[in-house]
């Protein structure tokens, strides 16, 4: 069952669901960001006579994500889900940085109504663009009863915000949820769940009310071979607040870097250590003296970045 009298928002951010390009057949060459939001609900016959309102948040190719708009449209989703007669959120984004942005909001505001998050692979101009049913399928979880917090839905699948990552530079199913796997999937406009929706505390609005040019620098470095600190050390000296350690293996750092880190943590830099492995997190490494986080370097960042703004 659906929600069938209560309204859905569409939020459009830009991204390739919203991109042109010259010819039907150049599904790489096109820019991102053209079209407005409106025009993307109004192609899709289906949704033309469901309760929905449009807004355009911003417009943007989402390899060009900033703070400013993330604050933004964390204003506006906590905005409309305050709304009596909204029952959900569906955002419009480009695929590269969605997973970042799904963990953003779910950790800012942790809703219990359903906030969907969709994109797609090709433009809107090509011969067969994912787009339109991605958008239709994001609507449909959105006014799903069952459905709560922060998704993002492409390819039929329900991926979870702490789950979310893409796995693929060109294919339609380019994002995946790792060990965890989907929470469900859209099959002919029904929810079919495997798993638990997202859920939590909000750390809560009032935390990123800051302005955006005043928060926290933190970057990510990665052990490699030969690696070594003076990448970490360049950035202390450029007052980096937190560092994200892309490890190797099941966290594993090399000597040198480690080194460097541990000099960084103790002067005051906070510190987390993530796995540049595709799949699994790192496990039974709890106690040692550099803290592991079992999100991928991408969210972790923001995990890191969300807790010293919070003070944690």
């Amino acid at each position: 069952m659906q929600n069938q009298s209560k309204r859905v928002v569409v939020l459009g951010t830009g991204g390739t669901i919203a991109g042109t390009a010259a010819s039907s057949s150049d599904h790489t060459g096109y820019r991102a960001g053209q079209l407005a939001v409106q025009a993307l609900v109004d192609a899709v016959p289906a949704l033309r006579d469901m309760p929905l309102e449009a807004e355009q948040v911003a417009q943007l190719d989402s390899k060009d994500m900033d703070y400013a708009t993330w604050q933004t449209l964390a204003r506006r989703v906590d905005h409309h889900l305050a709304r009596e007669e909204v029952c959900g959120v569906v955002i419009t984004h480009g695929t590269d940085t969605l997973e970042e942005t799904a963990y953003f909001l779910q950790r800012v505001l942790a809703p219990t109504k359903p906030v969907v998050l969709t994109a797609a692979m090709r433009p809107a101009t090509a011969l067969h663009p994912d787009g339109p049913q991605n958008l239709l399928d994001a609507v449909g979880v959105a006014r799903s009863p069952q459905a709560r917090g922060v998704v993002a839905v492409v390819a039929g699948a329900i991926h979870g915000a702490s789950e979310v990552r893409k796995v693929h530079t060109y294919r339609l199913d380019a994002f995946g949820s790792g060990d965890a796997g989907p929470i469900g999937c859209v099959e002919e406009g029904r929810v079919r769940q495997w798993r638990s929706w997202p859920q939590g505390e909000p750390l809560g609005i009032d935390v990123i009310e800051r302005d955006p040019a005043g928060w926290p620098r933190v970057e990510i470095v990665t052990s490699h071979t030969q690696a070594d600190g003076a990448l970490v050390r360049a950035l202390c000296n450029l007052g980096v607040a937190g560092l994200v350690v892309a490890a190797t293996g099941n966290g594993t750092v090399h000597r040198e870097l480690e080194t460097a880190l541990l000099e960084a943590q103790a002067a005051g830099v906070r510190v987390l250590r993530s796995t540049r492995c595709l799949e699994g997190s790192i496990v039974g490494r709890e106690g040692d003296a550099l803290p592991v986080t079992p999100l991928i370097p991408s969210k972790a960042r923001v995990e890191l970045l969300l807790r010293l703004m919070a003070g944690r």
